[in-house]
């Protein structure tokens, strides 16, 4: 009898600039997923681990990801086909700045990447605190990360879950002329879910209490766990 718990795999590819935190992530989502006991989780490198027959096992694909990645024509339709049939999809911090040359994973995933002009402490303002991937953070909460700015995004065609208080830092360095920067958002696409977060470039990031909840949050509900 196949085995009904969920499964993530963590696609940890960087085809571009490589984050120094995704050993941390590795770690942390298998133990969230040990101490749960709500999912089970994979890792890998390997961009062909992807594929219509691994997806078919899958609930959730997670990409902490950077630069082209050397996906074919079949792993892309699988990828997308995934999600619209029912998968979820959960893109950490650096998934934005990826796959630039697949216009329907920009699509899919809400944006790109257009800039850092802000690696400081910042204040995050909770645009919905009754999500499961932002319940735990209340209404705002200050962070010491690498803030993205973003290109292709529009707020109308997402669910806005944290967004930068731009009164927490010098916006003449931001690069949007609506000075809209969100920081995690969420949206369905097709049957599926897509979540996104823009946090986690900081190791020490992944081993802080509130933040491991965040990334469970953000997995439950990729993965239909809660609404």
């Amino acid at each position: 009898m196949p085995d009904p718990t969920p499964r993530l795999l963590l696609l940890r590819h960087s085809a571009g600039y490589e984050h120094s935190y995704l050993p941390d992530a590795e770690v942390t989502i298998k133990a969230l997923a040990k101490e749960s006991s709500l999912f089970k989780a994979d890792t890998t490198h390997n961009c062909q681990a992807v594929n219509a027959e691994s997806l078919a096992d899958l609930t959730v694909l997670a990409f902490a990801t950077t630069g082209e990645l050397p996906f074919d024509d079949d792993q892309k339709k699988a990828i997308l086909d995934f999600v619209r049939r029912g998968g979820g999809f959960l893109g950490i911090h650096n998934a934005t700045d990826t796959c630039y040359n697949w216009p329907q994973y920009g699509e899919m995933i809400g944006g790109w990447f257009a800039g850092h002009p802000w690696h400081q402490q910042v204040t995050v303002n909770v645009e919905d605190p009754n999500h499961p991937a932002t319940r735990m953070l209340g209404r705002s909460f200050q962070v010491v990360d690498e803030i993205y700015t973003m290109k292709n995004w529009d707020r109308a065609k997402t669910h806005v879950l944290m967004s930068l208080d731009n009164g927490s830092i010098d916006v003449t360095k931001g690069n949007r002329d609506d000075h809209d920067y969100a920081l995690g958002w969420c949206h369905d696409y097709g049957k599926g879910r897509v979540m996104y977060t823009a946090l986690g470039h900081p190791d020490e990031l992944w081993y802080e209490p509130w933040f491991r909840q965040h990334i469970l949050g953000c997995i439950k509900w990729a993965a239909k766990l809660e609404s």
